[in-house]
């Protein structure tokens, strides 16, 4: 772990790089930790400054606008530079100021990170070979398709020596935790987590999702196994009877429960859990829908247009067009 040195008299700064579309949560979670750090500690033991690309003020994924303190060009010194991203992050352009910046610091021995969706910018960069991170788990899919030589996990954050990445949410709040224990003691990290009314610091190994009994409502085993199983073979999906003979039950046996859990045929639950994969890659990147319909086990897009038009009510080309309508400025 970087360790770095400074006096009680010469606080710690820290750089947050805001793109277009960023999270907000995230974002708050970075930064109301630090804030709160000087408060119980009665002294200024961070500082910090925020950055656009251009300098202007910049829009959060919920329209929230952020006053800057200038641009990814005037980005100096900083113990730990963090860029902040969100919503159609692999549509947005940082240009080469920022991975420039961002390296100089690397090179000079800083730290640097990335929030939500920000593992995108740092490996386009480059600044993630050879290193371990983490991504929002929505989007850990399109990461591994863009990126398949780096090492993405499905924990809440990851540290690998000067990478910082956490998966946003309140994941950030426990990744600036553990940075406020390493330069100001578990103590203060523990008076901050009080006073932010998180009840648990949670180590960055935590899984982002809940345990696949407790988002299905049902701790059967089979079920469970059944489902999981589905999930693992959402591009090369499985027959209802190599199903159930991969959970060691009979075709009947499987039907038998699934009609009793969900209320539907594991046909019908298979599908839909494709289609909700198609409906992400569609939201969340610009694949086009040929690739999304056979990433989520379709063998034609006319098939996968009429399953996700019965069961969404629109068509995949409807669903991108909706959303890109959705995040117009002052939309709603």
């Amino acid at each position: 772990m970087t360790e770095l040195a400074h006096t009680p008299y010469e606080p710690l700064k820290l750089a947050f790089v805001l793109l277009p579309k960023y999270s907000m949560i995230a974002f708050s979670s970075l930064i109301e930790p630090i804030r709160l750090a000087n408060r119980e500690s009665d002294e200024i033991l961070f500082e910090w400054l925020c950055y656009s690309l251009d300098g202007t003020p910049v829009a959060a994924s919920n329209h929230v606008v952020t006053q800057v303190d200038g641009a990814v060009g005037d980005l100096g010194d900083a113990a730990l530079t963090l860029v902040c991203a969100g919503l159609d992050v692999e549509h947005i352009e940082p240009g080469q100021e920022l991975g420039m910046r961002l390296r100089y610091l690397v090179a000079h021995g800083r730290m640097v990170g990335a929030a939500c969706t920000g593992a995108h910018i740092l490996a386009r960069y480059g600044l993630l070979d050879g290193f371990r991170c983490t991504i929002h788990w929505e989007n850990i899919p399109s990461f591994q398709e863009e990126y398949p030589d780096i090492e993405v996990t499905s924990d809440i954050y990851e540290i690998d020596r000067n990478r910082w990445t956490c998966a946003g949410g309140t994941a950030a709040l426990d990744m600036m935790l553990r940075f406020i224990a390493e330069q100001g003691g578990i103590g203060l990290a523990r008076r901050v987590a009080e006073v932010s009314l998180h009840q648990e610091i949670r180590a960055g190994e935590n899984a982002q999702r809940q345990d696949l009994r407790y988002r299905l409502g049902t701790a059967n085993a089979k079920v469970v196994e059944a489902v999981q199983v589905m999930e693992n073979h959402l591009e090369d999906p499985l027959s209802c009877r190599q199903l159930a003979e991969t959970v060691h039950l009979s075709t009947r046996q499987l039907e038998r429960l699934f009609r009793r859990h969900f209320d539907q045929t594991p046909g019908q639950y298979y599908l839909r859990i494709r289609l909700d994969k198609g409906r992400n890659l569609l939201r969340r990147t610009g694949r086009s829908i040929l690739d999304i319909a056979v990433a989520s086990g379709f063998t034609s897009t006319s098939h996968f247009t009429r399953c996700y038009r019965k069961c969404f009510g629109h068509t995949p080309t409807e669903e991108r067009t909706n959303q890109a309508e959705l995040f117009l400025p002052n939309h709603g």
